[in-house]
């Protein structure tokens, strides 16, 4: 017996800190692009630099390193890029939040120089974070080679976008067309139906007096939108309503508007709801839409971009719409035509998913991606896609369903990749410029080679003079291209991106499957005819421990920055993958379950720290004590085990399980039987049995770490080069030999630890030590190939063979 050869009575967080300057000194895990091993590609999800990282993210960035830790233990060549999102909306939000003005008031210039203070501003956070949590990315540093660090705002990023757009216009995929749209007030943009959530809002039932033209009756009509009353296009009631039958094909005439439009019965009107008689207007809601479109009625628009009324709401014209509800409903009842308020019952409101404004719909000139006419084919590739856990496909299947309208992509915004267009001022002809360069079409001239021109003049009428557009696209037109630019899409080197597709990961949040996944699908689906991901992975949310979804705005949010303060990273990542079991809905995450994951680090370090005591023989001995063939067979049952789950990237299973072994079967009974053997103080044991326990407890131990090494990759490379020298990260993962995985020794784990058990017990009863010896111990039979180690272990007097165990102390 020696001193423990591993360094430090117990595993510390500074551990992490040496290691971590160790990897920063000669970073490990660069893409080797000369490499002949199989790639493996994770699209990972690029956070925005301008906020921190939250748990949910955090959780999720350490499973995508366990995904890729393990595939470079199978022997692949991992491409595990970091991306940093620089463009949109957010950055607009928060440029407009610190400088307390709206970027619509000014020029674009101005509006782009503001966003830029706030990229500049904005810390790497988030990049520290990853880096403390342990995340093997292939670059901390930016670059365009394969794996290096990319920003979503860099010339390269927005020239692929754009890229991308003049495939898809050239293919005839994408058009310009005017219609109705969602628009959130706050923005100031269109939206797509994909970025809307819903809320549950209370308002009011305005019940106003409207006129009957030929009867000179009033009819009292109750609605939540008084302000559009001025694009009211017909009166309806439903036919079984027998109150109203006698207005059909009659006129209403809308209050101060003056307004005529016809009374129709249409089954949209709900008998119980409001007064049963309803006016629809362009347009309060989804289902005032549809009726437009159903009716043919021309709509009138009354609500201009920015948020206030237009010159069709008459008198309104230049409120915002609150104060034009006001000002509106003050002029009717000054009338008598306000006959009541009552509140509504909670509403399904459909709100902006970032500012959370109520959305309202306004007729726009957008650019639009056609997708309602390959619905099926987006089924074909949801079906074909693998997913983890294959209850997630249902969301992305739902959501093509739901799929009604085209998508639109334009918007109109500042901080985001131009829409590459340029219009004759003569004709109106689109200029297209060649692929190959970003272009800010806002601020420069058409270049030449671009379609539509001809020596510098419009190819159709031959004028000058030429006008470029404004709009920028959607975020998601831009995200949905992160695959293809990881993957080197029609980049240099040449065939890298043929060679490479479809790419073997897409891990992302349920709540974004309606938009980054599915318009990254079918966005690469048409430019390239094929699947994009071969295998999807969904993540779930972070709730607390009452099951509530934690937030800022709840406070029940757990900071990432904490958690790695007061515990390291590794208690948060054994915890992560203990929790993480994708057939449940969420993951419970509490300071208290992190610190209660870090007591198995320390039983591991423990073990490890008394293992190493016994440097393992030279070679492996030519017999292996019963005792140890179990040992070996648990584990290799395990790592077989293991490497099935972690393909399916299931770490929740494996690691449970390698948790209850190294606790129960592994500490609490192989290691208190054999230790007698590894000692063999006595002298009872030969120099082969002891050799067998020492090289088991050592072949156990490393099958362990490296099973553990993605999940937990600092205290694993920690004992494993202290013990043996090497980069526990460059090893291969185990492979279990089947002749171990098919040795039946006839008895099992449960038979060891029952006899254990027992034993113990009847010592505690008794008040004895458990060193203490026995007068005799009863065997089962099937326990004679270990009695040695159980004498040893237990210091029985006379050792006896039954059916059961019995005890005589």
């Amino acid at each position: 017996m020696t001193e423990p050869r591993l360094k430090g009575k117990r595993w510390d967080t500074e551990f992490e800190g040496k290691l971590r300057r160790r990897w920063k000194a000669r970073w490990p895990y660069g893409f080797e692009q000369k490499s002949k091993k199989p790639v493996y590609s994770i699209d990972t999800p690029p956070p925005y630099v301008n906020t921190p990282v939250h748990i949910g993210q955090a959780t999720t960035y350490v499973m995508m390193d366990m995904f890729a830790r393990f595939r470079r233990m199978t022997g692949h060549n991992v491409l595990f890029p970091l991306g940093l999102d620089r463009n949109g909306l957010p950055i607009e939000m928060a440029a407009e939040k610190k400088y307390n003005v709206k970027l619509t008031s000014l020029t674009r210039a101005k509006a782009m120089q503001l966003c830029r203070s706030i990229l500049k501003e904005a810390s790497m956070a988030s990049v520290d974070s990853f880096f403390r949590l342990g995340v093997s990315f292939n670059s901390w540093k930016k670059g365009t080679g394969i794996g290096g660090l990319y920003e979503t705002d860099s010339p390269d990023y927005r020239a692929l976008t754009q890229e991308t757009f003049i495939d898809m216009w050239n293919k005839g995929i994408i058009y310009e067309d005017e219609r109705v749209n969602n628009f959130c007030p706050g923005c100031q943009t269109t939206l797509a139906d994909a970025e809307i959530d819903y809320e549950n809002r209370r308002g009011f039932y305005y019940h106003i007096r409207f006129k009957v033209k030929e009867t000179g009756e009033d009819i009292i009509i109750a609605t939540t939108r008084p302000e559009l009353v001025c694009t009211i296009g017909m009166v309806i009631y439903n036919p079984d309503d027998d109150r109203y039958k006698h207005l059909e094909g009659k006129t209403a005439i809308a209050p101060i508007f003056g307004k005529h439009v016809k009374i129709r019965a249409h089954p949209s009107a709900e008998i119980e709801r409001g007064t049963g008689i309803m006016m629809v207007c362009s347009f309060g809601d989804l289902a005032d839409i549809r009726f437009f479109r159903e009716m043919d009625i021309e709509p009138v628009i009354a609500i201009n971009k920015d948020g206030t009324m237009n010159e069709n709401a008459g008198f309104l014209q230049g409120m915002t719409i609150e104060e034009a509800r006001a000002r509106y409903l003050e002029e009717l009842e000054k009338l008598g035509l306000v006959i009541d308020k009552e509140p509504t019952h909670e509403h399904r409101t459909p709100v902006c998913e970032r500012s959370k404004d109520a959305i309202e719909f306004i007729s726009m000139k957008e650019y639009y991606v056609k997708q309602v006419e390959f619905k099926r084919d987006m089924k074909r590739l949801a079906r074909k896609m693998d997913f983890f856990a294959p209850k997630s496909r249902q969301i992305l299947l739902d959501w093509i369903d739901s799929v009604s309208i085209d998508w639109p992509i334009s918007r109109r915004r500042y901080y985001a990749t131009e829409v590459p267009i340029w219009y004759c001022k003569g004709c109106g002809q689109v200029i297209v410029p060649p692929k190959g360069k970003y272009y800010r079409p806002w601020l420069e001239p058409p270049p030449p080679g671009s379609a539509g021109l001809s020596r510098g003049k419009c190819s159709k009428c031959g004028s000058s003079g030429f006008r470029g557009e404004e709009r920028v696209f959607d975020t998601w037109f831009d995200s949905s291209i992160s695959p293809l630019y990881i993957l080197k899409y029609s980049r240099p080197p040449l065939g890298f991106f043929s060679r490479n597709q479809p790419c073997s990961l897409r891990p992302q949040g349920k709540e974004i499957v309606r938009t980054w996944l599915y318009y990254t699908v079918l966005k690469d689906w048409l430019l390239t005819g094929k699947c994009i991901f071969k295998d999807v992975w969904i993540n779930y949310h972070i709730v607390d421990e009452r099951g509530k979804k934690m937030s800022k705005r709840t406070g029940n949010a757990i900071d990432p920055k904490e958690v790695l303060d007061r515990f390291g990273a590794e208690p948060f990542r054994l915890w992560a993958a203990i929790e993480g079991n994708l057939e449940k809905t969420d993951f419970r995450c509490s300071f208290d379950r992190i610190e209660g994951a870090g007591k198995t680090l320390t039983k591991l370090w423990n073990i490890a720290r008394f293992i190493s005591m016994f440097p393992p023989p030279k070679r492996k001995p030519g017999m292996l004590c019963p005792l140890d063939e179990w040992a070996l067979a648990e584990i290799g049952k395990i790592a077989a085990y293991a490497r099935d789950r972690y393909n399916k990237y299931d770490f929740h299973n494996p690691a449970t399980k390698m948790k209850n072994f190294l606790w129960e079967a592994f500490a609490s009974h192989y290691l208190e039987l054999v230790k007698n053997r590894a000692y063999n103080q006595d002298g009872r044991f030969t120099r082969e049995e002891q050799d067998s326990a020492r090289f088991t407890l050592n072949s156990v131990l490393d099958q362990l770490l490296l099973l553990l090494a993605p999940i937990v990759p600092f205290i694993t490379a920690t004992i494993f080069m202290d013990l043996r020298g090497a980069d526990i990260h460059s090893q291969p993962f185990p492979k279990p030999d089947a002749k171990t995985l098919k040795k039946r020794p006839g008895f099992g784990t449960k038979d060891i630890m029952e006899l254990n058990g027992m034993v113990w017990k009847a010592k505690k009863d008794k008040g004895l030590s458990l060193k203490s010896g026995m007068k005799e111990l009863c065997l089962p039979r099937k326990l004679k190939p270990l009695e040695t180690d159980i004498v040893a272990t237990h210091k029985a007097e006379k050792l006896s063979y039954g059916k059961a165990v019995r005890i005589r102390l």
